[in-house]
């Protein structure tokens, strides 16, 4: 294989890892809190919860890591790494930013701290607990949608 077909595979694997890891973060936004939210039984709404988060959470740790690999493979290839002192790169910026921000929470934050506390808030008060995770996942899911739309723009040359 060439390095061109190495790029197009990491490209593509890239893409592949975005779909599948954000796609799912909509999923779990658009449909799965807000159906949860309106069960009326709140003991099978913690217990639904986490038996459907605990398998996308490993979807959504492989395909970060799968994302992040080929990010980090592709700005190496292409010696784009100064693209972050320039504004109009805003979205690798973004991109960046929220690869981080799930990539601490899944790998740091949710295993020591995030699981426990939220089982916590949800026995104490599950109304609560759902509406904070669901305006987590609505802002999480916001940055995400405009990172994409800017890295589609602008890889295909639109300069905001």
């Amino acid at each position: 294989m060439s390095d061109f077909d190495f790029f197009v595979l990491a490209r593509a694997l890239h893409v592949f890892g975005v779909v599948m890891w954000i796609g799912g973060v909509a999923f779990v936004t658009t449909v799965l809190i807000p159906s949860l939210r309106r069960m009326p039984n709140v003991a099978n709404r913690l217990d639904l919860f986490e038996q459907l988060e605990g398998r996308f959470s490993l979807q959504a740790k492989i395909t970060t890591v799968i994302t992040g690999a080929s990010g980090y493979y592709m700005l190496e290839v292409m010696n784009a790494w100064d693209r972050y002192l320039l504004p109009q790169f805003w979205w690798m910026h973004l991109m960046t930013f929220v690869w981080g921000i799930f990539t601490l929470v899944l790998f740091v934050l949710e295993p020591l701290v995030l699981h426990r506390w939220f089982h916590q808030q949800a026995k104490k008060d599950s109304e609560k607990a759902f509406v904070r995770l669901h305006r987590m996942h609505q802002v999480l899911l916001s940055l995400s949608l405009i990172a994409v739309v800017g890295a589609v723009a602008g890889a295909n040359g639109y300069q905001f």
